[in-house]
């Protein structure tokens, strides 16, 4: 399993459309080849000292995917191609985390889980 968890950084004041473009590709996106879960995130304000504060403009899509290739052959997809193009006066930066998960010595994680 693959995890990734992209931070797209917006221009001030385009979440609202943004936001409005995205919920258009979620339904296309789930539907895909090896996508175990695909949605978007905001930070939760806390009181905890070592959390990392980021801005009302930042929003994280969490996804699983099935496989390195199920990744690769989302990002060329139709679909991300033009909500890319779409999206692409709003958004300041994006970087993504590609992520695996680490099995611990004698546990092995359920199929789409953490643990």
């Amino acid at each position: 399993m693959i995890c990734v968890l992209a931070r797209i950084r917006l221009e001030p004041g385009s979440r609202e459309r943004f936001l409005q473009i995205f919920s258009r590709v979620v339904p296309q996106v789930r539907a895909e080849k090896g996508c175990i879960e695909y949605g978007p995130l905001e930070a939760l304000a806390t009181n905890i000292p070592t959390q990392i504060r980021d801005d009302p403009d930042t929003i994280y899509v969490l996804e699983k995917w099935e496989s390195l290739e199920a990744l690769e052959a989302h990002l060329v997809a139709p679909h991300m191609v033009e909500y890319r193009r779409e999206v692409r006066p709003m958004v300041k930066e994006v970087g993504l985390y590609i992520l695996q998960p680490i099995e611990l010595q004698g546990e092995k994680p359920a199929e789409g889980s953490l643990r």
